[in-house]
């Protein structure tokens, strides 16, 4: 199946105090890991920023296009919306700019189970949904908007409103045992465990497609 994949970069990086886009894993910074891990998929890659945002030099990446938000300080809803809007194919993988450890084997199964619906979104084992790791289709645009014109802007009102599949954590822990792919960078410590985990070796090499 034919999909693109959204990175949101428009965050303001509150927690950490800093832009986290520039920090270090591993080698690279933290964008350039995430496009760099998406880019083995060679599929198109939309990066999603606000106005403000300083993005780390990408023109190496000849198929990433990097685009400002649609609706300004509208959140997580808002940015799926621009990359949707952006996107040239109807199933689009969704990602946040700051996990490094994006398996690319449980991308794939989720883009595989996506045909017949208009989301497919991790639940872990402790019944945490993960709606920056996810599908999504051009069908949400429509109650995307809805949603943002009415104040609403969790992302977990809009999958009452469309056809959702739910992975289940016996399924993701196959493909991904130790859960990385949800790892995401928010603190100083997080960045710590992150620069750790990478320094190690665990940055699941392994999921070569």
């Amino acid at each position: 199946m034919s999909v693109s994949c959204i990175v949101l970069a428009g965050g303001k990086s509150k927690r950490l105090g800093r832009n986290k886009l520039t920090e270090v894993i591993g080698q690279m910074s933290l964008i350039e890991t995430v496009v760099t891990r998406l880019s083995e998929l060679k599929t198109p890659i939309i990066v999603v920023t606000a106005s403000d945002s300083v993005i780390p030099h990408l023109s190496q990446y000849t198929a990433t296009k990097i685009v400002q938000d649609i609706f300004p300080e509208k959140g997580t809803l808002g940015g799926i919306y621009t990359g949707l809007y952006e996107s040239g194919t109807y199933h689009n993988m969704v990602v946040a700019c700051d996990m490094p450890f994006i398996n690319l084997n449980l991308l794939s199964y989720m883009a595989g189970e996506a045909p017949d619906y208009d989301v497919v979104v991790p639940r872990t084992t402790d019944g945490v949904l993960e709606p920056l790791h996810a599908i999504y289709s051009k069908h949400c645009m429509e109650p995307i908007e809805f949603l943002i014109k009415q104040g609403r802007l969790s992302v977990l009102e809009l999958y009452p409103m469309v056809k959702v599949k739910y992975l289940e954590a016996s399924t993701i822990n196959l493909l991904d045992p130790e859960n990385l792919s949800f790892f995401n960078i928010n603190t100083e410590s997080d960045l710590v465990k992150g620069r750790q985990l990478a320094d190690q070796n665990k940055d699941i090499s392994h999921d070569k497609c």
